[in-house]
């Protein structure tokens, strides 16, 4: 009888260790999902502050870019009025979608209002001109270099939002997918400005 209790316990401990190793993997797997999908989305969000920095660093740069063409320029009022209203809805969201819908609202707009140059050799001559274009040529391509890692985090996150187990442990996380900025469509075509109704 003893051996036959000793025994019993000797099975009990065995299936007690065992259950306890697999309650250990499993809550290691669910943690190490769970911190996936933390960490994508803060790699996200990170990657879209440096993002956001760049493009403040170009809406820095429109207010003198204006001035200096209002010089040449002052009867192109309702493109100076659509550039400031494009910067005052960048600056009045917090929300990275509105953010993107807004920065490619200036991107368009900034890519018309450098146009002009070729309408206005006296503004193609300035210096001031030429200092503000070449500050804004680095910036957009940070903002470009910014956009792309920008993308390929937001692509990991949102792959993983898809996957099966991912779906389930960023709903866990209340983690869910992000917008990519992606360029303007207009962005693609090249930037027209009617000069037609020029006033005096």
């Amino acid at each position: 009888m003893k051996y036959r209790t000793g025994s019993a316990l000797v099975v009990l401990g065995v299936i007690l260790v065992v259950v306890l190793i697999a309650a250990a993997m499993m809550f290691s797997w669910y943690l190490a999902g769970y911190n996936k999908a933390i960490r994508l989305e803060e790699e996200a969000r990170a990657a879209w502050a440096n993002v956001d920095s760049a493009l403040q660093r170009r809406m820095d740069l429109i207010p003198n870019l204006v001035e200096t063409v209002k010089g040449y320029a002052a009867h192109e009022r309702e493109l100076f009025e659509h550039i400031a209203d494009a910067r005052t809805k960048y600056f009045q969201t917090d929300n990275v979608d509105s953010k993107i819908e807004a920065a490619n609202e200036v991107g368009a707009l900034l890519s018309r209002l450098l146009m002009l140059q070729e309408q206005y050799p006296d503004l193609k001559a300035n210096q001031n001109f030429l200092a503000l274009q070449d500050s804004l040529e680095g910036t957009e391509n940070r903002i470009n270099v910014e956009r792309i890692r920008y993308n390929n985090a937001v692509k990991n996150l949102n792959i993983y939002t898809r996957e099966f187990f991912g779906s389930f442990f960023c709903r866990r996380a209340g983690v869910e997918p992000m917008e990519l900025f992606e360029a303007a469509p207009e962005a693609a075509q090249p930037p027209t400005v009617d000069f037609g109704q020029r006033g005096s």
